[in-house]
């Protein structure tokens, strides 16, 4: 367990995006299914990281010895019908710094926010058979489905991805 870890959320992305594209890229070189497929270019983590930003969007990053190591999305459900919902989004966690509570301290951090936020129910998606899954079964995450063939890896084969929920 890292014990420096700081949690802090970004406002302004631009300081961060060279350091947040760099995490991006690691994890896709690690085969990690959020989105993307290897090789990322940096242009386009770069365009990715300059867009996430929006009042809906909240993002949270894991620093040690200020470098980040980890990040969380917080999108807020902006629909008359969904006021009470947000969803957790490309929870990342740096190779490095894996198995360490980093990806755990992300989602206190996001969960409290959601809170704050009036919202009582976090919706999230993982692909089948990934650690996450572990994770978010142990912070008291539902497992309510699966969706077949939603993912594509980098060797083209299709993955399931796994819903989960948490109501508070």
């Amino acid at each position: 367990m890292v014990n420096n870890v700081q949690i802090e959320q970004v406002e302004i992305i631009d300081k961060h995006v060279d350091e947040l594209s760099e995490l991006l890229i690691q994890l896709v070189k690690d085969d990690a299914s959020i989105g993307f497929l290897p090789p990322l270019q940096i242009s386009d983590a770069n365009k990715y990281w300059m867009n996430v930003l929006n009042p809906e969007v909240l993002l949270f990053v894991a620093k040690i010895n200020n470098q980040i190591v980890g990040s969380v999305q917080l999108q807020l459900c902006t629909k008359q019908n969904g006021g009470h919902r947000a969803e957790i989004a490309k929870l990342m966690t740096h190779p490095n710094y894996r198995r360490n509570g980093i990806g755990r301290s992300l989602m206190k951090k996001a969960e409290e926010r959601a809170k704050q936020e009036g919202r009582s129910l976090l919706v999230l998606d993982t692909r089948e058979g990934d650690p996450s899954n572990l994770l978010y079964s142990s912070i008291g995450y539902i497992h309510a489905g699966k969706i077949p063939y939603y993912a594509k890896s980098a060797n083209g084969e299709l993955h399931s991805t796994v819903l989960y929920y948490k109501s508070f």
